[in-house]
């Protein structure tokens, strides 16, 4: 799938079914995190890859659907050592989306449950106390053929030399 064709079909998909998820898929997806821009190119990102059946299924405690993923990849930063961090860690979640929708997986970033239980998880996954655990990235094959939500027209959100034009 071209990158057009993934941007236009990626979805926000919340019931997962076990896929094998490929060693090949699972570094390309993880690449295109890793080239995602990055404040001043400080890259204060780390990626934590969960195939454990048994941590998976814990990180189910987050958002029930995590359970069903083959593996989930947490995205881990180090605000100290970026100003832009969240920024960072956004740009990566979705060149990661991206390039699972390009190799035919299903996936939605999961971030507000995961803050309230940040500290839980980072105790669970090893993360340092000194870093955050901002984004679970549960990957599998969408239990049924995803669809984009509905997007405005881009007439209504597109504006020339001025707002209102």
């Amino acid at each position: 799938m071209d990158l057009f064709d993934a941007i236009r079909n990626r979805a926000s998909v919340r019931r997962l079914e076990p896929a094998e998820v490929s060693e090949e898929d699972l570094t390309q997806i993880l690449d295109a995190g890793r080239r995602a821009p990055s404040g001043m190119n400080v890259q204060p990102l780390h990626y934590i890859v969960v195939r454990d059946r048994g941590t998976i299924e814990q990180l189910g405690q987050v958002q029930d659907f995590i359970a069903g993923a083959s593996c989930v990849i947490a995205i881990v930063a180090d605000a100290a050592a970026s100003k832009y961090w969240l920024e960072d860690a956004a740009a990566a979640a979705e060149n990661m989306l991206l390039a699972i929708t390009a190799l035919g997986y299903g996936s939605t970033w999961v971030e507000g449950t995961l803050l309230r239980r940040e500290q839980w998880a980072k105790g669970l996954l090893g993360v340092p106390d000194s870093l955050r655990l901002i984004i679970l990235v549960p990957i599998g094959k969408p239990a049924s053929a995803p669809e984009q939500a509905p997007k405005k027209p881009l007439a209504d959100l597109v504006h020339h030399e001025r707002f209102g034009q």
